[in-house]
């Protein structure tokens, strides 16, 4: 008789711990959750926390409230001009509405990246196709400019924001009411050209740097051309002034000269005659001198070599 009470009372306290399990659940603050009722949604968007529910009665489904990344495969477009591009990208979600997203994808991640994918696709498609393709390739070449400088490529993400804007705010709209899920943001990994297309844009980008390559040579000859035509015209103008001062100075020089001459002379004539002619035979017969004189004995010049009477002279 004990032994079939004890019975009894394990199995209560059993069932009643199996029920107290089942009652309570706990929603992490990184889950989405919702409560059924025989499939049937009786509670959604369930806060974190500790919560009750009727055993076999109610279900609760959580799911992933954090922000997921669905990377996209490499997908080809045409862009406005019906050249191709070859891209690859990558959506950044979450889930906003656990009920609807419930509803269309039965908590399945991978049907919702399913339903989400070619709805980016097409975003994207429709996006490219306004983009000419040399506004592609500039910005490709400027984000590898500065790749190179390693800083970051400000232009280029200026540009792939203003380029996805539209898309992920039009593709965002459509989810929240289709999927329950919020589109955080579409991003361009990577572009790429075709083969057939790469070699075209490469020669044409060669030949437009080749010239500009020439327009800057014309117009660095041209600009030192002119450089040096004004660097010409100033030295002329600077040797024309040196050789006009160098007259004035020399001329200053030459009449101080002749006014000292002039001056010695009237003081003593017969010295500065014979000072005068001493260094006319100076000149005449030194070391330095290879003139040759044809003279009479009784020139002038030599008067200063014999007297009057072919004697020496005598003293001033």
């Amino acid at each position: 008789m004990l032994n079939n009470r004890a019975l009894v009372i394990i199995a209560v306290l059993a069932v009643a711990a199996w029920i107290a399990n089942s009652s309570m659940y706990i929603v992490n603050e990184t889950q989405r959750a919702i409560k059924l009722r025989f499939g049937e949604v009786v509670q959604e968007d369930i806060q974190p926390g500790l919560h009750f529910k009727w055993p076999l009665l109610n279900t609760v489904r959580t799911f992933d409230g954090r922000v997921m990344s669905l990377d996209a495969s490499a997908s080809r477009y045409l862009t406005k001009d019906k050249k191709a591009v070859i891209v690859d990208s990558y959506v950044k979600w979450k889930i906003v509405d656990p009920q609807n997203y419930y509803e269309a994808t039965s908590g399945d991640e991978q049907m919702a990246e399913r339903l989400i994918a070619p709805r980016v696709d097409e975003r994207l498609r429709n996006e490219f196709g306004k983009l000419e393709l040399s506004d592609i390739v500039a910005d490709r070449s400027v984000a590898a400019a500065q790749q190179k400088k390693e800083a970051k490529p400000e232009t280029e993400d200026a540009a792939k924001e203003e380029t996805m804007d539209k898309p992920t705010n039009d593709l965002d709209a459509a989810m929240r009411n289709e999927l329950g899920v919020a589109i955080l943001d579409i991003r361009v990994k990577r572009i790429d050209l075709p083969s057939e297309v790469s070699q075209a844009v490469y020669e044409r980008m060669r030949s437009e740097r080749h010239r500009e390559a020439q327009r800057y040579r014309a117009e660095g000859r041209q600009e030192a051309e002119e450089i040096k035509a004004k660097a010409d015209q100033q030295s002329k103008a600077l040797l024309a002034d040196a050789r006009e001062k160098s007259e004035t100075i020399r001329g200053q020089g030459d009449a101080q000269a002749a006014t000292i001459y002039a001056n010695a002379y009237t003081q003593n004539e017969d010295f500065f005659r014979f000072y005068r002619s001493l260094e006319s035979y100076r000149d005449s017969f030194g070391e330095q001198s290879n003139n040759m004189l044809v003279l009479s004995p009784d020139s002038k010049f030599f008067q200063y070599f014999n007297g009057a009477n072919g004697e020496q002279p005598s003293a001033p």
